[in-house]
């Protein structure tokens, strides 16, 4: 069984969504429109609730976490095993996305998403006024990844730390998080058609705000 495009996309109609690179800035936009807008806000994992309906067939990816050997094992793994997991957990969780959206859009209100969403499927599901990519340096992504105060994030530096050789763990890390965060990666965003904001040293919270609004016609 199979939803048609067509019949998501009406579903979806009051759905904005918006991908990208990390540190772009796309948890933040998405919590300040659905404050401004009296919108729901769905910040990053926002399907996770959904995430008991997986199993390791269907979802092999998203059960890395229940298959894998050790912690060593997932900090291990080369780069080009990484990003295929980054990928493939992009794709599985698409079900699970769409299946919470459609459960929001029983509100009726507008609904803003940091979303994963491949873009290929982005383009069937919604329109070109409600998809915007955030883009930010390569070097925010791999450089600042343990930076924040998040909890899986320290937990992961830890494991690094605990390694054998903690500093090739580390190194070899930050190479997983280079090629998910590659060129490759960030032209397929740049060069996907859909409305692109581009975070630099000049960048503001208030500009990317006001640049997405008037995408996603919102301003009054």
């Amino acid at each position: 069984m199979q939803l048609e495009s067509n019949v998501i996309r009406h579903l979806l109609k009051n759905m904005y969504f918006i991908n990208g690179t990390a540190y772009a800035g796309k948890s933040t936009m998405v919590r300040l429109l659905s404050e401004k807008y009296d919108g729901i806000q769905c910040g990053e994992n926002y399907h996770d609730e959904l995430m008991s309906a997986i199993d390791t067939k269907h979802q092999p990816n998203l059960s890395y976490f229940e298959t894998m050997t050790s912690w060593q094992e997932f900090i291990g793994r080369t780069p080009e095993e990484y990003d295929a997991w980054i990928v493939g957990c992009a794709r599985e969780a698409t079900d699970l996305e769409i299946a919470k959206l459609i459960q929001l859009s029983a509100q009726d209100r507008k609904v803003f998403v940091d979303t994963n969403i491949p873009i290929s499927i982005l383009k069937e599901i919604a329109d070109y006024h409600h998809i915007a990519i955030m883009l930010s340096p390569q070097s925010l992504s791999v450089e600042r990844f343990f930076d924040r105060e998040d909890e899986d994030k320290q937990f992961i530096y830890q494991q690094i730390q605990k390694a054998q050789y903690p500093i090739k763990a580390m190194e070899n890390y930050k190479n997983c998080l280079a090629k998910v965060n590659s060129l490759e990666h960030y032209k397929e965003y740049e060069e996907s058609g859909f409305y692109t904001y581009i975070r630099n040293e000049d960048s503001t919270i208030s500009k990317a705000m006001a640049e997405i609004e008037k995408h996603f016609l919102l301003q009054i």
